[in-house]
């Protein structure tokens, strides 16, 4: 028979020996060796740490009860891991894509099929409800004996979306890969059936499922069909380079619209990639990267840093200026880490010193990343002052 995620949760846990463990608070998914089987239990036990049991040291689980297969020595503390989809918190009450129903609905609970495997018993979820009985169990979760819910529940209308045609929802860019959340499934859908989707998502939502999405031309239709603020509200979040090579696909007239819908700031420094050539490396770089004075200290700048509203993880390199604001190297992060407190920028920037004109074409671009082997190339105006930076995303980006 199958289990709910309502029931599990909270279950009192046993060892081998029928020894007292812990309650499941939490289980786990780790897409990136099975894309549907609970791979990790939660146990906690009042004050001490809790511990983890895996899937093959389940020998059986019923609602509020789950047996193990090996003694709790044999179970390890829980360390967190980004990689593993935490089903309570990542699934329950949180908004995802029924790609089969063209349509964003909200996770009231999850089906869970045991299956037997080498003498223990694996959970696979096999649907996730979407309906009144879902939110019925939520509601009585503790307070009504699992048997009597199951009763009620048969007579409510059924609302579940199968496995396979859920699309989670994760704005986080780096949770998506660690959680190997692809796009696809969206990629099939018409842009006017994505479009509508997205229109009742956040915008880090909507800007999550615009960064991951492969097909370019599908990204311009959504955003054409998206109502303007709410695709502005995705321009905004985009680097302003990833921006600027989305608005130049569209019309002159869609593009000044949605333009004027952004924050001035953002707005500018967008128009003002647009002003470039795309084969150059005007065109590729990116107007959003750190810089500071040469004469800083290593402490100076990391003090500095800790106060601003920077992506840390991309952040590879730091761009140097000198005493009359112009360009006078880089420093890798790695570097900078790894630097006394006291040393200044000057004395830690990489040789030789490397950039190009705006109006450099990309052939010189990749000449240059490929001769230096860089991680990010500067690219100075006419007055050798910093304007932009070009990583080498972009470069793979430009040559795919």
């Amino acid at each position: 028979m199958d289990l709910y995620a309502t029931e599990l949760m909270g279950s009192k846990a046993y060892d081998v020996a029928g020894h007292y463990v812990g309650r499941v608070r939490e289980f786990f998914i780790e897409p990136a060796e099975s894309p549907n089987r609970v791979s990790h239990y939660l146990l906690s036990r009042g004050h001490f740490q809790p511990l983890v049991a895996k899937h093959n040291q389940v020998a059986s689980v019923a609602s509020g009860k789950m047996e193990l297969s090996v003694s709790e020595r044999a179970l390890d503390l829980y360390q967190p891991n980004e990689s593993w989809l935490a089903v309570q918190k990542d699934l329950l009450d949180q908004q995802i894509i029924d790609t089969r129903g063209r349509k964003v609905v909200r996770v009231n609970d999850v089906d869970l099929t045991p299956i037997r495997t080498n003498g223990n018993v694996e959970l696979r979820v096999s649907q996730v409800d979407v309906g009144l009985p879902g939110a019925v169990r939520r509601l009585l979760q503790g307070v009504v004996p699992p048997k009597v819910v199951r009763k009620l529940q048969s007579k409510l209308p059924q609302g579940a979306i199968r496995w396979e045609f859920v699309n989670l929802v994760e704005p986080d860019p780096m949770r998506r890969v660690k959680l190997r959340i692809t796009h696809e499934k969206l990629e099939d859908l018409h842009p006017a059936d994505l479009a509508e989707i997205m229109e009742h998502l956040s915008a880090a939502e909507r800007q999550g499922i615009i960064a991951s999405l492969d097909e370019e031309r599908l990204t311009t239709q959504i955003v054409e069909k998206l109502d303007p603020e709410k695709a502005a509200d995705i321009l905004e979040e985009m680097a302003p380079d990833a921006a600027a090579d989305l608005l130049a696909d569209l019309s002159k007239e869609t593009s000044e619209e949605l333009l004027h819908e952004m924050p001035g700031q953002e707005a500018d420094e967008v128009r003002e990639l647009l002003e470039f050539d795309r084969a150059t490396a005007g065109g590729m770089m990116n107007t959003e990267f750190v810089f500071v004075g040469e004469a800083s200290t290593r402490e100076e700048v990391l003090e500095w840093m800790r106060g601003q509203e920077i992506n840390f993880d991309q952040l590879d390199t730091i761009v140097l200026l000198d005493g009359s604001a112009q360009f006078s190297g880089t420093v890798p992060v790695a570097r900078l880490l790894l630097a006394a407190p006291d040393q200044r920028m000057n004395e830690l920037k990489m040789e030789p010193l490397l950039s190009l004109p705006a109006s450099a074409d990309d052939k010189e671009v990749f000449e240059l990343f490929d001769k230096y082997n860089l991680r990010m190339l500067t690219v100075v105006d006419k007055g050798n002052r910093p304007i932009g930076a070009i990583t080498v995303d972009d470069v793979v980006s430009k040559l795919l």
